[in-house]
């Protein structure tokens, strides 16, 4: 089978090959303009993709099509039914599709716009294979069990074969890379890797308000390519080094004999706090801190302002900052919709003004789970979260607190040798692919 990648040409019709025939020149010559006339003609009026045949090396060259294969990409409102009844697929071999998908793959997760590949044998109208994207990793394939018309058709979720490659990837904030998205952005990243380095640093460093000019990153993550070489995702992170306002904050990837990976910093102390720093992955301003006094500004009159506010784009992914249950989740008076979880160590945390709600009351969420929405429902005049962290009952600074939190499990002290020849490995390749880097940019 033909690698996954290359089902979706970047032109539905791929041009029929030239064949040489082994005769004098003239005739040569003449067969290969009429094939290449022929290839031309056909590119320029069918959609298609045209398999030929050819008969003998020695004798008339034979066109005759054997199967029809068409790309396309799966439209609004469609099913696996429609589509393949929009091709023209006989009924009753549609219903033998459909029901042996239903086995292996859940038709409702059929989605719009996802790449699809039908190939129909051109005398019959057969279904010889059809192939769907599920998503970055997985495609659906379903074809003849033998590769013979009359054998069953069979259906299977299969991998997108992909390749791996460790890279080093570097940045800094200034004045142009205001903001850790703008800074990975021009890096030549996606917003995928600006999430994974917020969460890893999240305990340490709240990426909202104490990003400065002069900061910078460095760190080595796995990327993942198709066999076409287009880029198909990102792997773990497997060190990262953060400099802010001069402090050096570094993490690597470890996983303990019977543990799931996390990361720690030089000492095999967890990355992980009790609390992160913000519900909000990146990029807000603070707009209003946390008071005992402040002019409320719809109501015009002085109260307490018990949260921070962070302005945020409406829509913006709002997550749990730790472990916890749902208290309640729904419209709550001034405050619009809002989720209260309740945590352990006597903490409670709120989240005011969303635009939607994810999580429902008595649910158990876990740390950096998405809650809800960034709006202004409530007592708002713009799209803002206000965040509000109580302990024991009474209100606290959200911004302080979770620096007072502790950390979570160290690697222990029976697994610190192998921890430490990770660390020393995975900092030594971090150090020298970002020199490379350096010289790299210096010499362009």
């Amino acid at each position: 089978m033909p690698a996954f990648g290359r089902l979706w040409p970047s032109n539905s019709v791929q041009p029929i090959r030239q064949v040489y025939v082994q005769t004098n020149a003239s005739r040569a010559f003449f067969l290969v303009a009429m094939v290449t006339g022929l290839a031309v003609t056909i590119a320029c009026t069918a959609k298609p993709e045209v398999r030929a045949t050819t008969g003998s090396s020695r004798g008339d060259i034979a066109l005759a099509s054997e199967s029809t294969a068409v790309s396309a990409r799966v439209p609004p409102g469609a099913t696996l039914a429609s589509i393949l009844h929009a091709h023209k697929v006989v009924a009753a071999e549609a219903a033998d599709i459909v029901a042996k998908v239903a086995a292996v793959f859940d038709l409702r997760k059929v989605r719009v716009n996802q790449p699809y590949r039908l190939t129909l044998a051109t005398t019959s109208g057969a279904v010889r294979a059809f192939e769907y994207e599920i998503d970055g990793d997985r495609f659906l394939r379903v074809g003849r069990s033998s590769g013979g018309a009359d054998t069953p058709l069979v259906a299977a979720v299969m991998p997108i074969p992909k390749t791996r490659s460790v890279e080093v990837v570097t940045g800094q904030i200034d004045r142009h890379t205001f903001s850790l998205v703008a800074a990975m952005d021009a890096a030549g990243e996606t917003i995928d890797l600006t999430l994974a380095l917020a969460e890893i640093f999240g305990g340490e460093i709240d990426f909202n308000t104490e990003v400065q000019p002069g900061d910078r990153f460095e760190l080595t993550v796995e990327k993942q390519y198709r066999d076409d070489h287009r880029f198909a995702g990102y792997g773990p992170v497997l060190a990262a080094e953060f400099v802010n306002a001069g402090r050096r904050v570094r993490a690597v990837r470890f996983t303990p004999d019977g543990g799931s990976p996390g990361y720690f910093d030089d000492r095999g102390v967890s990355m992980k706090r009790f609390l992160l720093a913000s519900p909000l992955k990146f990029q807000p301003v603070v707009t209003s801190s946390f008071s005992r006094a402040r002019m409320h500004p719809i109501l015009r009159e002085v109260r307490a302002h018990l949260g921070v506010d962070y302005r945020a784009p409406a829509g913006s992914p709002v997550v749990a900052v730790a472990d916890g249950v749902v208290l309640s989740a729904g419209l709550s008076g001034g405050s619009g919709q809002m989720v209260h979880l309740r945590h352990g160590n006597g903490l409670e945390s709120e989240y005011l003004h969303l635009s939607s709600i994810a999580v429902r009351p008595g649910a158990r969420v876990r740390q950096g789970e998405p809650i809800g929405r960034v709006g202004s429902t409530g007592l708002a005049t713009a799209p803002h979260l206000d965040f509000r962290l109580k302990k024991n009952g009474g209100f606290i600074n959200p911004v302080t607190a979770h620096r007072q939190m502790p950390p979570s499990d160290p690697v222990p002290a029976s697994q610190m040798t192998a921890f430490t020849l990770v660390r020393d490995q995975a900092f030594e390749r971090l150090a020298s692919g970002a020199a490379t880097s350096a010289a790299r940019r210096a010499n362009n």
